[in-house]
């Protein structure tokens, strides 16, 4: 929502603990959105067969409805009734200052899920990508993962913050792939006590997002790459960006392509959420992608990637 005015000028120093406000929007707009939605939808466009996993509330059906015309398996998210899917609340006013809420919801219910019957069902996992959700959903499905031999991604998240050294340290070992942004790999060091020479150690390969100045990528045997972002067109929303990365880039090395392909493919996927207003509103044109590729990184590369791209 939008509130036409400044936060500021509605509160009263003198009151602040007695604060009681009612905000007048001029406008609102709502998004499907959430992790693990925004992977698997962008995962289910370029042409992969995401299986999404997670608890909602009995207000989820419309959203699955648009992620399964979208490819996603929706069958392993468990549903309940007496509470609604988690969802994010914010009013943002003239100064880009912000007043929001985060409701859980059935989100609290996904540490009663296990992956086994979902990995039978579907005849086995090529990867689990644990993303922030319950935290004590998300260190049950990483152990188990490990108990299954499960291949496992590690993307923590906003949920670093919330989360003690011993929790991430539980998450992250082991994991074929680490994905954080900068920001939050520094608070992972930090939390853990870990070295970067330790995590190179525990897991196969670490990503790291950089914003506008792309990509690190960092693997156990030694491999050190850096790719740069496809330039944008304008900058007009910035949630899901990162999750837009995450989807091109797994769907680049399930097509076989290599580390730095993967991320340019995932650099593409990006940039296009990064000029929609919405994480889960912007559209596949295949030749328009190649285009961009072939601009940000060479015919090379555009021709590499190509063969993994649908139609």
């Amino acid at each position: 929502m939008h509130f036409p005015g400044k936060f500021n000028d509605q509160l009263v120093a003198e009151q602040l603990q007695r604060v009681s406000l009612s905000f007048l929007v001029d406008d609102l707009v709502i998004r499907r959105g959430g992790v693990a939605g925004n992977i698997a939808f962008a995962l289910g466009v370029l042409g992969q067969a995401p299986v999404l996993v997670g608890a909602v509330g009995s207000d989820f059906a419309d959203y699955r409805s648009w992620l399964e015309r979208h490819g996603v398996d929706c069958a392993g998210v468990h549903v309940y009734d007496d509470v609604h899917t988690a969802r994010f609340v914010c009013t943002t006013d003239d100064d880009m200052c912000q007043i929001a809420s985060f409701y859980a919801g059935a989100m609290a219910r996904a540490r009663e899920i296990e992956l086994g019957p979902v990995a039978e069902r579907v005849g086995g996992l090529d990867l689990v990508l644990v993303g922030a959700n319950d935290p004590e959903a998300m260190v049950r499905h990483t152990d188990e993962c490990r108990q299954r031999g499960f291949a496992f991604a590690a993307d923590p998240s906003q949920q670093l913050a919330r989360m003690e050294g011993p929790e991430i340290r539980r998450l992250v070992e082991g994991a074929t792939y680490l994905l954080t942004n900068d920001y939050e790999w520094e608070l992972m060091l930090k939390k853990t006590g870990w070295t970067e020479e330790q995590v190179r150690e525990l897991v196969d390969i670490r990503i790291t997002t950089l914003g506008e100045k792309g990509v690190q990528i960092v693997g156990r045997d030694g491999v050190e790459l850096k790719v740069g972002v496809v330039p944008e067109t304008g900058k007009v929303d910035p949630t899901g960006v990162g999750d837009a990365f995450r989807a091109g880039f797994l769907a680049g090395t399930a097509g076989g392509l290599g580390l730095e392909r993967a991320a340019q493919l995932g650099s593409l996927i990006a940039v296009n959420v990064l000029e929609t207003d919405g994480p889960q509103e912007w559209t596949w044109d295949r030749a328009r992608g190649l285009d961009r590729l072939r601009d940000a990184y060479g015919p090379e590369a555009a021709a590499e990637i190509a063969p993994v791209l649908p139609a």
